[in-house]
């Protein structure tokens, strides 16, 4: 690889030990990628703060600046961590003290969390616990490198931003925060931005759940390719934006989509595809919505629903104001639980708002840090689910073992009041 002198003297320990550790790393990662150089990055978004077995058997044994050396780092030397050399934060984790008597998350993880906070903190790791970090002021600028994780963060930064990143890890956004650098390939190159299939819908897509039923089926088409999706679509909202990403990145691997006109680096199809071609569109009609929307409620067999979970990514302020508007007035059945979940920083303006007493009002909880998936944790007894994520209806039942059924948030609110599942596309 080609290392500026700056590289190099990081790697050979002008910075510390830990600086030259986290260089080593990313010069192995580059030349594995085979990578020419690494590029200069001023934003990173990782996990340094999640508790796992793993890493609380060596923060015991060797205290948290020994975790993230060998979790973060990939190195086995007992070193000093310094602060991150450019802006970095935490992205979402598990349940923290405001979930404790709600959740059946362990306390003892909560406890180990905080503990890992406060070294990250200590760092310069700002814990905004979301996977949504776009919504509580970490906002990257068009053009701009990034190293973030999280596959709903990436493609949302990359296609609705404009910011060039990579779907990156635990280890290389561990190095990336102590020396600004990740190696240069992949989605930092501007020829590996261009569209390579071209969707049309001939389906109005007009409603948060056809944004991710869209989603679902383009993210299956294309897999880890890039679509452009055109045809008779309704101008979204950053919420249809958010919900479309997370379902390219949930049914296949989409880290870039663009949409002509309102994505930033694709004003038109043609400019979408650069030089390339246009392609034939692969067209998506009322059968395939209908094949997109069965294949999500395909492993929902009983009516009898006792959790509902809503905000997957997190949820914004505009759908907690529309969660708040449809629970006012209503209480949950009784049998039925519902987890509203969303950022810290959004929960403490949904107070002023009197959004989250409309939701707790009826019986709902507002939770933040963490979701179900990622800390692997639902209401006890938990049987059958419903959502209006795409991504979690894909994914949770596989975690948890429980069925799962997908629709609109009217019909999620509907079956926590009532405990039934009576969803049906419209």
């Amino acid at each position: 690889m080609l290392l500026t002198d700056d590289d190099r003297a990081m790697r050979d320990g002008r910075d510390g030990e830990a600086t030259a550790a986290a260089m080593d790393l990313l010069i192995r990662y580059g030349e594995g990628l085979g990578a020419e150089r690494l590029c200069s990055v001023r934003n990173v978004a990782g996990t340094s703060t999640q508790p796992t077995p793993a890493k609380e058997m060596i923060a015991r044994e060797g205290g948290w600046k020994k975790a993230y050396s060998v979790i973060n780092l990939d190195c086995d030397e007992d070193i000093e961590i310094p602060r991150m050399r450019v802006p970095t934060c935490q992205l979402q984790h598990g349940f923290s003290a405001d979930a404790l008597e709600i959740t059946p998350y362990n306390p003892h993880l909560v406890e180990l969390q905080a503990e890992a906070e406060a070294f990250a903190s200590d760092r310069g790791i700002n814990i905004l616990a979301t996977c949504t970090p776009y919504q509580v002021g970490n906002l990257p600028v068009r053009g701009e490198h990034i190293a973030w994780m999280e596959s709903s963060a990436v493609v949302y930064a990359n296609s609705v931003i404009g910011a060039k990143s990579n779907c990156e890890g635990t280890a290389s956004t561990g190095a990336a925060g102590l020396t600004g650098r990740i190696p240069y390939w992949g989605n930092h190159l501007d020829e590996n931005r261009k569209g390579t299939h071209l969707i049309r819908s001939d389906v109005r897509i007009d409603s948060f759940l056809d944004w991710g039923l869209l989603g679902y089926f383009a993210g299956d088409v294309v897999q880890e390719e890039r679509p452009v999706l055109t045809g008779n679509l309704a101008l979204p909202t950053q919420s249809d934006l958010k919900h479309l990403g997370a379902a390219l990145a949930t049914s296949g691997g989409v880290e870039i989509f663009h949409l002509p006109g309102v994505t930033p680096e694709a004003p038109t199809v043609a400019e979408a595809f650069g030089r390339a071609r246009v392609p034939d569109a692969v067209v998506y009609g009322e059968a395939d919505r209908r094949l997109a929307y069965e294949t999500l409620n395909n492993q929902g067999q009983s009516d009898d629903v006792d959790f509902i979970l809503l905000g997957c990514p997190h949820a914004s302020l505009d759908q907690l104001g529309e969660i708040a508007r449809l629970l006012d007035g209503k209480k949950l059945n009784p049998g039925t639980e519902l987890w509203v979940m969303t950022p810290r920083a959004l929960r403490s303006v949904a107070d002023r708002n009197g959004y989250s007493e409309a939701i707790e009002r009826a019986g709902g909880r507002l939770l933040t840090d963490s979701c179900p998936a990622m800390s692997r944790t639902a209401p006890r007894g938990t049987r059958v689910f419903a959502t209006d994520s795409a991504k979690q209806a894909h994914y949770l039942p596989a975690i948890l073992g429980i069925e799962a059924w997908f629709g609109t948030l009217e019909d999620c609110v509907d079956a926590a009041v009532t405990g039934k599942w009576r969803g049906e596309l419209r």
